[in-house]
């Protein structure tokens, strides 16, 4: 496996790798040339990547409010 998270490099986002948007825009075709992945959440923050809306509401939040 590649990592525990999957992120989008021009989105500057990282989120699980069974995230519906990540698995639908994957399945339009887009996304994977993006595709970056990480072991930890530490790790992609550090990367400078946000939390995914979608699949990480909770730390999407917690971002959000300390923006």
């Amino acid at each position: 496996m590649p990592g525990s998270l999957g992120g989008h490099r021009a989105g500057r986002l990282y989120g699980r790798l069974d995230c519906r948007a990540a698995l639908q825009a994957i399945a339009r075709g887009g996304y994977v040339k993006h595709r970056v992945f990480f072991r930890d959440e530490a790790t992609a923050i550090v990367a400078g990547y946000r939390p995914c809306a979608v699949c990480m509401p909770a730390e999407y939040a917690r971002w959000k409010s300390s923006r």
